[in-house]
């Protein structure tokens, strides 16, 4: 059985990934410091170390003792609001504790390692679709950081010939359609999990951050993914790897745009609760639109979404949130 450690494994995508791991064959070891992440979220076939990613020593002797060569990266910090306000905290998490993991990596023969990347590397976006190709201008420090890894992986890979893919998320959002997982942080800023929160009464009201963006209803565009499609496209990246397969980089988003009034409105008409909407000034590090290009990973990967559809994801999110 190919064994893989995943970091951040008790946070809201990576248990997502770990299941779809699982699932797939794969024995599943986590590395998470509970942060922000939850032992609940934990699979229970998973073996579980709790600990800093960023300690080097403490990767090598996991990674060593039982002779893991595939590594999941997952844990960082993501609110870009907060990023714009506490840059080093970012630089921090995201960067110098990456430096620690891929040190303990190295010094343990990993050959196959994926990486949480984001569309956020991308800046403002100015495309109708962004491909892998399009211009690396992030515009907050939370994408910097993102880029500033991807950098270091390709520079890794060619210095020891460890292979690597990063995956570019676009807005990732929904549940397991078993609601067995979901999200469960309580500070999440997610525009999905805030709505679904306000529907059911357990927020006053939601915010619409910007009206007067160049888009058609003046809020935000974003590409919003099943949490669960994003989780297969894990499982077929560290297959592609195991064949064998270049180091590469891929979005993972579905080609369509949402506008926040849009997701507002469809989850107001799945939950039939009107709840109230506050418009308020636009948070700083946000572009207007944000929507994938993903010819790419359906042809290289052969991934094929199964829960294409906003009204989906709004469903999964809802349900998990009526459970918790």
């Amino acid at each position: 059985m190919i064994k893989v450690l995943v970091t951040g494994g008790a946070g809201y995508i990576g248990s997502h990934v770990c299941r779809h791991l699982h699932d797939a064959g794969y024995e599943v070891f986590v590395l998470d410091n509970l942060s922000t992440g939850s032992k609940e979220n934990i699979i229970s076939p998973a073996t579980f170390i709790e600990g800093s990613v960023g300690n080097p020593e403490l990767v090598r002797q996991i990674l060593t003792d039982h002779e893991i060569k595939n590594v999941a990266h997952f844990a960082a910090s993501i609110v870009v609001p907060e990023s714009v306000e506490n840059p080093l905290k970012y630089y921090e998490n995201n960067v110098c504790q990456t430096v620690g993991l891929l040190d303990g990596c190295l010094k343990s023969g990993v050959t196959s390692f994926l990486f949480s990347s984001t569309a956020a590397v991308y800046g403002t976006g100015n495309q109708s679709e962004i491909s892998e190709q399009s211009e690396i201008a992030p515009m907050n420090p939370y994408g910097s950081t993102k880029a500033t890894v991807e950098t270091m992986l390709r520079e890794v890979g060619a210095a020891s010939g460890m292979r690597h893919i990063s995956l570019r998320y676009f807005n990732v959002a929904g549940a397991d359609p078993q609601s067995r997982q979901g999200q469960r942080n309580k500070k999440s800023t997610h525009l999905i999990k805030v709505s679904c929160e306000a529907a059911l009464k357990r927020r006053p009201f939601v915010e619409i951050f910007g009206t007067d963006y160049s888009t058609e209803d003046g809020s935000c565009v974003r590409d919003f993914i099943h949490v669960e499609d994003l989780s297969q496209a894990h499982v077929q990246a560290l297959r592609y790897l195991s064949k064998g397969g270049p180091s590469d980089i891929f979005n993972v988003g579905y080609g369509e745009g949402y506008s926040v009034k849009q997701v507002i409105a469809e989850l107001k008409s799945v939950s039939g609760v009107d709840f109230e909407v506050r418009n308020a000034k636009r948070r700083s590090g946000d572009p207007a639109r944000l929507v994938a290009k993903s010819d790419k990973i359906r042809e290289k990967l052969g991934w094929e979404p199964k829960y294409q559809s906003l009204r989906k994801i709004v469903t999964d999110a809802l349900n998990w949130e009526r459970q918790l």
